[in-house]
């Protein structure tokens, strides 16, 4: 599953992501082999449709799927307007219809989409990997403090990977398919 690697969390988006162009490559990698040894690929497009969205516009360039990424025509696609893949989507329906239980995760932000997908995912009762490197995400602000991207990006995946999701690398994860 291929969650939001978007134009906007590219440098020149309106939200660019600590690390995003290494975590698009990454994904690319999962997505040629997934297509080799026929596994789906599930690719997550979100469009921003509440008021005072800034970045994921309807209709824009920054809205669209990257490059890297490019769904295949036989290849599902599903438009999500919240954090949570799940949420008004036909997601769980899909998954159910086609037997799917194991997911491996790519994408991007982090410590908002894909958290919330995961853990959505997780509660569903599917078996859920995160390639950890094929993620992306941003400095954060609290209390007048950053926390920085990497640090952001260690904290969210210790936290999936306590119970939520195992933490892959997608050279490890390649190496075992």
């Amino acid at each position: 599953m291929v969650i939001d690697i978007q134009n906007d969390y590219f440098q020149g988006g309106k939200m660019p992501l600590s690390g995003a162009d290494k975590a698009g490559r990454n994904a690319k990698k999962l997505i040629e082999k997934s297509r080799k040894t026929g596994i789906p690929v599930i690719h997550i497009q979100h469009i921003a449709l509440q008021e005072g969205a800034t970045f994921f516009l309807p209709d824009t360039k920054g809205a669209e799927i990257h490059t890297d990424v490019t769904p295949l025509k036989n290849e599902k696609l599903i438009v999500k307007h919240y954090p949570n893949s799940f949420h008004e989507t036909e997601l769980l329906e899909y998954l159910r219809q086609n037997k799917i239980k194991n997911l491996v995760f790519a994408g991007m932000m982090t410590h908002v989409c894909i958290d919330a997908t995961v853990r959505a995912a997780k509660d569903y009762g599917f078996n859920c990997t995160l390639i950890g490197d094929a993620t992306a995400t941003r400095d954060l602000e609290i209390n007048d403090q950053t926390a920085k991207a990497a640090e952001v990006q260690k904290a969210f995946l210790a936290a999936l990977n306590f119970y939520y999701a195992e933490i892959s690398s997608t050279s490890k994860f390649l190496a075992q398919y």
